[in-house]
């Protein structure tokens, strides 16, 4: 008791634990209800950012949709006169039981797809992994699902110039190191929904960000540096440069995914882990 008033230890994350003060009339296990569901509802939130975003970088090929069947979002290409040019769709669950995922994509699918099943950080994966297994899916990968409220924003001065891409010049240069189309010119202006970032090295780009909107916060993609330059703090200075843009823009939280490696790099510049992304893929039932 502090004041009269209650403190109650909620675990967030794992061993993170929040402390908030009860007050008011409302039994204690309703408050700690609240909570829990606020918490949800931030998650599934920010598992709308991870799919709105996610599917507009992979739009600049060819339209990549998103939309709700039951408790699931799935993501796959707009339709096409060639069922066989269809890109694999991505279903995305959870707190979704892994029978009830299943069932709901082979139902709904236009052929091949993947399973993305989010766990909670801290947790055992064991039991989802094993439940996968268990109606033949193979497990391809495992990520960490990030966010940064964008509240604090760490300095972090670089080695080399960081620009964002707002000419076609450089678009067209920047087409060629990654070896896709050049942004289009509408995505170069001030107030576009995508924004890109490079690392100069003289005229040389040596790495790169993404940010784009999605639904108020803003999803972070395709960070990369090149070999020969990690390690002095230019992935550090592209992601500060891009949030601080971010919030300037109005944006309240930045979300990402991210392999073991790149997780170290988040986390120094505040990314906090919220979620575990677990990818399946089915085996082919024999006919």
């Amino acid at each position: 008791m502090v004041g009269g008033l209650r403190v109650l230890e909620l675990v967030v994350s794992g061993n993170l634990t929040r402390s908030i003060v009860v007050a008011g009339s409302r039994p204690l296990e309703q408050q700690v209800s609240a909570a829990a569901k606020t918490k949800r509802r931030e998650m599934e939130f920010a598992i709308e950012v991870f799919v709105r975003g996610h599917s507009a970088g992979k739009s600049r090929t060819f339209p990549y949709e998103t939309s709700r069947v039951g408790p699931l979002w799935v993501m796959r290409d707009a339709p096409r006169n060639n069922p066989r040019d269809y890109r694999k769709e991505e279903w995305i669950a959870h707190d979704v039981a892994p029978e009830e995922v299943d069932a709901i994509a082979r139902r709904h699918t236009r052929g091949r797809f993947f399973v993305c099943a989010m766990v909670g950080d801290g947790e055992t994966d064991e039991p989802t992994r094993s439940a996968y297994k268990a109606l033949g899916y193979r497990l391809l990968a495992t990520e960490g699902f990030f966010a940064q409220r964008l509240t604090r924003i760490p300095k972090s001065p670089s080695p080399v110039s960081i620009e964002r891409v707002r000419t076609p010049e450089l678009a067209a240069q920047l087409g060629k190191v990654t070896r896709t189309r050049p942004i289009a010119d509408s995505l170069l202006r001030n107030n576009a929904p995508c924004r890109q970032y490079v690392a100069l090295e003289g005229d040389d780009i040596v790495g790169r960000v993404r940010s784009v909107d999605a639904v108020g916060p803003t999803w972070c993609a395709d960070m990369y540096v090149d070999p020969s330059h990690r390690r002095r703090g230019i992935g550090q200075a592209l992601l500060c440069r891009m949030m601080r843009d971010d919030r300037a823009r109005g944006s309240k939280c930045s979300v990402l995914t991210a392999s073991h490696t790149g997780a170290l790099l988040y986390a120094r510049v505040g990314y906090e882990r919220i979620r575990t992304l677990l990818v399946f893929t089915p085996k082919r039932r024999k006919p």
